[in-house]
């Protein structure tokens, strides 16, 4: 989804305390209040650290990592799939211009990760490109665009078209 919304010149702004009016869980003290319950709720206490959750200092940035889920079952995917192997085989001996094995065994073609032959992963894919809220279009020419800046199959233009159809 953050591959979407990217063109988008997207900020997230906190204002803790007074300068916020309304309020929002960001500038909330709620870390003060299990503060004071710690030593009184261990059960609670060892639940947060097994969730790898801590307290924090107010006012001190973090950072959010997102991992590609959707990626990664196609990496999964590739793996099942026949044609993904024959290509993989014939890129390693140069029989095919444009294909490449990375460092994990993945299958690119360029700069884009090539999608087995799954219908519902591919179905999965075009439903979050066609669907998504950060979506803005409806044609498949344009959807076809934004797909293959980072996807490839054989015959996936085609495919798009029927999709929107």
């Amino acid at each position: 989804m953050l591959e979407l919304i990217k063109d988008y010149g997207l900020s997230v702004q906190c204002h803790p305390g007074k300068a916020n009016v309304v309020a929002d869980v960001l500038s909330r003290k709620s870390y003060c209040h299990y503060l004071t319950t710690l030593n009184r709720r261990p059960k609670l206490a060892r639940e947060v650290r097994h969730l790898n959750l801590e307290i924090i200092p107010h006012c001190i940035l973090n950072a959010l990592h997102v991992r590609p889920t959707l990626e990664d079952r196609i990496k999964v995917a590739q793996d099942k799939d026949e044609e993904i192997q024959r290509l993989k085989k014939q890129s390693a001996e140069k029989e095919t211009l444009g294909f490449k094995v990375d460092e994990q065994g993945t299958l690119w073609y360029e700069n884009r990760i090539c999608v087995p032959q799954d219908e519902t992963l591919r179905r999965l894919i075009l439903d979050e490109a066609h669907r998504s809220a950060y979506s803005s279009h409806l044609r498949s020419t344009k959807m076809y665009m934004d797909l293959k800046l980072k996807y490839w199959w054989n015959g996936m233009k085609l495919y798009v078209v029927d999709y929107v159809a």
